[in-house]
């Protein structure tokens, strides 16, 4: 028997789903607290010190939590290489917005400090803001075009043509899904801080983050019922096979008003994974109400993954509808890499994703910790 045999095609497919869905979701909690903390750093500080404070709660660790990007993005290069490249270059003027943005982050955290200056402190901290808001809203935007559907086809030679615009992804149904990831990791932000701050800025992230969880329970509801009555799902009409090549062309697709319901009507068990996204949601605002910052953090977290997880669930096994030419959407079963190079991958994950883990768990170990202002003020320390 050849090694990669001992995991059908159809099975390392949907392993490799999964996989992704774990990426995008650790990349969600970790790296979406630290966008939480830019986009209310102008909220929870209001001097210089509480500033830095905030800063310094996300300062050691936001290099290690942008990894889950990396990996996701990885992942569905080396996985699904039809998703990668129509998604990044049909979404390319996003992408580098995206980019532009985070990349404000690392600059504004390793710099604003350099200098007494208020105005330079100040340009520094409508920098963080922007590297937290705007990839945020962006992130919530993609995902509800991807719900909608991407104005994209296929030729015949499966080449990919994007046939939209930029300005088009801001339709108003994506628009709510970028509002409420904003809600969701202003939110996870304010827990963090509630965790990890001291003081005025851990109460002001609480009254903060407490709204945020209404706000993510209200837009998440309210996006659902959008989903039901305005947006059209996608629903495979011809036999579906799970195992055969990876070429799109080769299945019939039809727009389904309640196509995005159906694995829900099939498993109603499935139901649990946005009930999460509430109840976490829930538990958020009466943690941070009644001052519970361990649980409350994990409630947050909770939260994001069962708003992320539901999108996924719901749409499977479509990952990239194509709202132009349906039959060209990417699915779970025509748009992977070999069975050999998933079985590879696969192997390659077991071993390294546990050790990614594990020192991820020693840092926040080793950085375990409450930051207030002795510290933050301490020249002999390394406070930014």
């Amino acid at each position: 028997m050849i090694l990669h045999e001992l995991l059908d095609y159809t099975t390392l497919r949907l392993i490799w789903w999964v996989v992704l869905g774990v990426l995008l979701i650790g990349f969600a909690v970790t790296d979406g607290f630290d966008m939480g903390v830019g986009a209310l750093l102008p909220f929870v500080g209001q001097t210089d010190v509480e500033r830095r404070i905030a800063i310094n709660t996300i300062g050691p660790v936001w290099e290690g939590n942008q990894v889950w990007f990396i990996l996701g993005g990885g992942a569905i290069f080396a996985a699904w290489p039809p998703l990668y490249a129509i998604s990044f270059s049909g979404f390319y003027l996003a992408m580098f917005v995206v980019l532009s943005a985070l990349i404000l982050r690392p600059v504004g955290v390793k710099y604003r400090s350099k200098r007494p200056g208020a105005r330079w402190r100040r340009g520094w901290d409508w920098a963080l803001f922007t590297g937290g808001f705007v990839p945020a809203l962006i992130f919530g935007v993609a995902v509800g075009n991807v719900l909608q559907g991407v104005p994209f086809r296929l030729d015949d030679d499966l080449r990919a043509f994007y046939e939209g615009s930029f300005f088009g992804l801001l339709n108003p149904f994506a628009l709510l899904c970028g509002l409420l990831s904003v809600a969701m990791l202003v939110m996870h932000g304010g827990a963090w801080l509630s965790f990890k701050a001291e003081g005025i800025v851990a109460q002001r992230a609480r009254t903060y983050g407490s709204w945020a969880a209404l706000a993510t329970i209200g837009l998440f509801a309210l996006g659902g019922l959008a989903l039901w009555l305005f947006v059209d799902g996608y629903r495979i009409t011809s036999t579906v096979v799970t195992d055969g090549p990876s070429n799109p062309l080769l299945k019939d697709v039809a727009r389904d008003g309640m196509a995005w319901f159906a694995n829900y009507a099939a498993r109603p068990w499935l139901v649990i994974v946005p009930a999460l996204g509430f109840l976490g949601a829930l538990l958020a605002f009466l943690g941070l109400r009644a001052g519970r910052e361990g649980l409350t953090l994990l409630a947050s977290g909770l939260s994001v993954f069962g708003v992320i997880a539901t999108v996924g669930i719901s749409m499977f096994p479509f990952i990239l509808p194509s709202s132009i030419d349906p039959r060209s959407s990417v699915t779970v079963w025509d748009s992977s890499s070999s069975h050999q190079t998933l079985f590879i991958m696969l192997v390659s994950t077991v071993i390294f994703l546990p050790m990614i883990l594990a020192y991820t768990a020693w840092v926040y170990r080793v950085l375990w910790g409450k930051v207030g202002e002795a510290m933050v003020q301490d020249e002999a320390g390394h406070s930014y």
